[in-house]
């Protein structure tokens, strides 16, 4: 028992010095991209219906960081302000599929071709989806403009004077790491727990077939839609079932739908923009990520193991150590944040 613990012990901190310098660098751009655009700055742009809307909305999404009021309630918030439901769902399904530090850390932990495969995979999900929503919900209604923006968080906040340098580490380093804390420390031990548990080759051997592997493609696709899993923190778990003989392909669904689908946002949009929207959605995300699967495939036609680690192993060890070492009290003290934040949420409405 005491050897798997300590298996499991190193292959966290292995995988947690792999990614923690990509991640430090995505935190600090998407701190600087923060300061410079907001959930207003959105709204304004995605107002109205058609077909421009939709494609800025998925755009947008790509590289957009949020503040930790959430995609879904940003999204809701976007149609309320008069975005079309066809906007709102492509912006939906670009946003929590990739942004800047998943991007980044994405590079680092699985190569060049999985870090552009990825975002332009989300770009063209939004572009579907947002466009079919459209097309099959022509008498689409909006509910009329509020006064009270959307996001009341510190990086939407224009009345405090403080530096942008400053708004932007907090941001970065406090606010979303406060976001993505749990789900990455979460994905780090899932990793974790693949690579000490699962025999190696496992995947290969009991789910992948001729053509590409598509059983495993849907075995993935049946794990991804109703579970949330963060676009950054599937990066690792993507990694380990890699190393384990998973395609690249069904990998590659995992990580479109973990991000953009879960229970929740399924209730809420059924709720608030009707059952064919939701369908809609859903179907987008399930077709969208098993194409994107099955070409990924095409590329990968080789050993994909050598590239999965190959820009990590070109930073020192001495860096990527120290990285984890300031990642993991990055991560802490924004977990430690969020829990005060909750904590202090039922005192805010008291007189």
């Amino acid at each position: 028992m005491i050897e798997f613990l300590k298996t499991i012990a190193i292959d966290f901190w292995l995988v947690l010095s792999e990614m923690s310098p990509y991640l430090l660098f995505g935190f600090a751009v998407a701190g600087a991209l923060s300061v410079f655009i907001n959930a207003r700055l959105v709204e304004k742009h995605l107002g109205g219906a058609g077909f421009w809307p939709v494609f800025k909305a998925s755009l947008f999404g790509v590289p957009l960081p949020l503040c930790s009021c959430g995609v879904i309630p940003v999204s809701m918030s976007l149609h309320k302000h008069g975005a079309g439901k066809g906007a709102t769902i492509s912006f939906l399904l670009s946003t929590p599929q990739t942004g800047v530090d998943s991007i980044v850390v994405t590079y680092g932990m699985m190569g060049p071709i999985f870090a552009v495969f990825r975002p332009v995979a989300a770009f063209i999900t939004g572009l579907i989806g947002g466009s079919a929503v459209n097309l099959f919900e022509r008498h689409d209604t909006h509910a009329p403009p509020q006064q009270k923006p959307s996001c009341t968080e510190s990086c939407c906040s224009h009345g405090k004077k403080r530096s942008r340098f400053i708004r932007a580490v907090q941001y970065g380093f406090i606010t979303l790491a406060a976001d993505i804390g749990r789900a990455m420390f979460a994905g780090l031990i899932v990793a974790a727990l693949i690579s000490a548990m699962v025999p190696d080759d496992f995947f290969a051997d009991t789910l992948a077939v001729s053509g590409g592997g598509v059983i495993a493609m849907l075995v993935m696709m049946v794990l991804g839609i109703p579970v949330y899993v963060c676009a950054t923190a599937s990066v690792p778990i993507a990694v380990a079932l890699i190393a384990k003989g998973l395609n690249p392909g069904a990998a590659m669904v995992f990580l479109m739908t973990g991000p953009a689908t879960n229970a929740a946002a399924v209730a809420i949009l059924w709720s608030q923009l009707g059952p064919r929207t939701t369908i809609i959605y859903l179907l987008t995300v399930a077709g969208c990520a098993l194409g994107a699967g099955l070409l990924l495939d095409v590329i990968f036609r080789g050993d994909i193991s050598s590239i999965t680690h190959a820009h990590g192993a070109m930073l020192p060890a001495w860096f990527k150590t120290g990285c984890a070492v300031v990642l993991l009290a990055v991560l802490v003290n924004g977990i430690v944040h969020s829990r005060r934040s909750k904590a202090d949420e039922p005192l805010s409405g008291r007189p």
